[in-house]
C-alpha cells in the first residue's frame, strides 16, 4: 500500500473489512421519508404482509365448505407404505422413501456408529471444522455411482440448487429449463441474475430451437432439466439433451432428486436407464433425503466443478458440514441399493401395475410413465382437498397439489409408491379411488 494515498488505503481496507467509507447510503423509499411515523402500519405487521393474506383466501373458502387441513398431519413412526397418524394405521403415498430404506436396521445402526463416533454434528462448515471421513466416504461413493471426478454434499437438497445455480452462473449468461422444473432451480436462477427462458414439459425440439435463436447472445448457457418429474412421473430424452447440450456448447444439468433409486435395473438413476455415460452431464444433483434415507443434497461431476464450489459457493462455505449421522445413513443406504437391486425391480413393478389399475378405471394420470410418480389429474383444487380428506376418512393418506403449485385445471393427488406397497393395498387404494371419482 506505500504508492496509495490515504484515501484510497481507507477505501480499500473497508473494502476489505466489507464496509463502505464515508456516510452509509440509504434505500431512497427510507431517506426521503421525513420521519418514521409516516411509515403506513401495514409495512409493520407480518399478518397485513400480502403473501400472508393472498393466503388466507382459499383456506377461508376450505373453512367455509367444511374441509379439514390436508396438510401437515402428525405422523408416528417410520413413515413408508404405511403410517400411524393419531393412533391410526394408514396406507400411505405421502413420502419419499421409494426403496423402503428409512428405518432400515443396517441403516439406523450405522446413524447410531457415527453418532458414537462423531456425535451428531460437526458443528461448524467444513472450512472451519475441518472434514470428518463419513463426509468424503459418502461424496466419494456418490462420485463413483456417477462415474465422475468427484463429488459434494450439502446440507439442503433445495439450497443445493440455489447455491449451485446462483453462484456458478451471472447476467451475461443464459439458463434454459423445463417449465416443470422445481423451484429450487428458478430461486438459483433468480439468486444468478442470468437470463432465463423455459421450453415447453420435455419438448427437447423447442429447447433446441431457442437455442439456436439466442446461445450467440450470452456467454455460459445451462439447461436443466430433472431426471424424473415429481409432478407428473415422467422423464426426459436425455440422449437427445446430451445431442442439444453439445451442438450449442452449453452446460447440461440434471436434477436426480426423484430418479436416483427409481430408473435404472440398480437404481442408479437416469443415466443407468438410458446408458449414457457420466461424464456426458456436466452437472449431476441429487438429494439425499428420498431413496438415500439422509437429509441433504448434491453435486457430482468434474474434479473443477466440485472443487471450485467447495471453495466458493455460499451454501457450502457459509452452512455447517453435514451431519455425521446422516451422512453415514445415506452412505448405507446407497450401499443397500446397489447390494439389492430387487428392490428397484419391485418398485417398477408396483408403480407399473398401480398405473394400468388407475388408467382401466379411467382415472386422468397425465403424463405418467409408472415411475414411482403417479397422479390423478382431478381438474379443481377444492376438489383435490376434498378427495384428498375422504380418503384419509377410508385409511388412505394421499396429499393433494392445488393451485398454485400447479394450474388449477391441473390440481391433483399425488400418489408415491415404495417398493414395499404390496399389490392388495393398490388395489384397494384403486377401488377407492374408482368409487370416490364416480368412475
Amino acid at each position: 500500500m506505500t504508492n496509495l494515498g490515504q484515501k484510497a488505503k481507507s477505501q480499500l481496507i473497508g473494502r476489505i473489512l466489507g464496509k463502505k467509507s464515508g456516510k452509509a447510503e440509504q434505500p431512497a423509499s427510507i431517506a426521503h421519508a421525513a420521519t418514521s411515523s409516516d411509515v403506513p402500519e401495514v409495512y409493520t405487521r407480518f399478518d397485513r404482509h400480502p403473501g400472508y393474506e393472498k393466503m388466507l383466501v382459499p383456506k377461508a373458502a376450505a373453512d367455509r365448505l367444511g374441509l379439514a387441513n390436508p396438510f401437515f398431519k402428525v405422523h408416528d413412526g417410520v413413515a413408508g407404505a404405511t403410517t400411524r397418524i393419531d393412533g391410526r394405521p394408514y396406507i400411505n403415498f405421502s413420502n419419499y422413501n421409494y426403496l423402503g430404506l428409512s428405518g432400515h436396521p443396517a441403516i439406523s445402526k450405522a446413524a447410531k456408529d457415527a453418532i458414537d463416533r462423531y456425535g451428531t454434528s460437526c458443528s461448524a462448515s467444513r472450512l472451519v471444522a475441518g472434514e470428518r471421513s463419513i463426509q468424503r466416504d459418502l461424496e466419494r461413493a456418490l462420485a463413483d455411482l456417477y462415474e465422475v471426478e468427484d463429488c459434494i454434499a450439502f446440507v439442503s437438497g433445495h439450497a443445493t440448487n440455489v447455491s449451485t445455480i446462483g453462484y456458478l452462473f451471472g447476467p451475461r449468461d443464459v439458463i434454459i429449463h423445463d417449465s416443470l422444473i422445481h423451484n429450487s432451480v428458478l430461486e438459483g436462477i433468480r439468486l444468478a441474475g442470468s437470463a432465463r427462458r423455459s421450453f415447453p414439459h420435455n419438448d427437447h425440439r423447442m429447447l433446441d430451437q431457442i437455442l439456436s435463436d439466442i446461445r450467440g447472445q450470452f456467454e455460459r448457457a445451462l439447461i436443466v432439466v430433472e431426471g424424473l418429474y415429481s409432478m407428473d412421473g415422467d422423464i426426459p430424452d436425455l440422449p437427445a439433451l446430451i445431442d442439444i447440450k453439445r451442438r450449442h456448447r452449453a452446460f447440461l444439468m440434471v436434477d436426480e432428486a426423484h430418479s436416483l433409486g427409481v430408473l435404472g435395473e440398480k437404481g442408479k438413476g437416469i443415466r443407468e436407464h438410458y446408458g449414457v455415460a457420466g461424464r456426458d452431464v456436466d452437472i449431476w444433483m441429487g438429494t439425499l433425503s428420498k431413496t438415500l434415507a439422509g437429509c441433504g443434497g448434491y453435486i457430482a461431476g468434474e474434479r473443477a466443478l466440485v472443487e471450485h464450489l467447495k471453495y466458493a459457493a455460499p451454501g457450502f462455505v457459509y452452512s455447517v458440514g453435514l451431519s455425521p449421522p446422516l451422512a453415514a445413513a445415506s452412505l448405507e443406504a446407497l450401499r443397500l441399493m446397489l447390494k439389492e437391486p430387487e428392490r428397484v425391480a419391485r418398485l417398477r413393478a408396483r408403480a407399473r401395475f398401480y398405473l394400468q389399475l388407475l388408467q382401466s378405471a379411467g382415472i386422468n394420470t397425465g403424463t405418467a410413465q409408472g415411475f414411482a410418480v403417479i397422479p390423478a389429474i382431478i381438474g379443481s383444487s377444492l376438489k383435490a382437498a376434498r378427495l384428498s380428506n375422504q380418503f384419509f376418512d377410508a385409511g388412505i393418506n394421499v396429499q393433494p397439489l392445488v393451485y398454485p403449485a400447479v394450474e388449477e385445471k391441473a390440481a391433483r393427488l399425488r400418489f408415491f409408491l415404495s417398493t414395499m406397497h404390496s399389490e392388495e393395498q393398490l388395489l384397494l387404494t384403486c377401488g377407492v379411488a374408482t368409487k370416490l371419482l364416480g368412475k
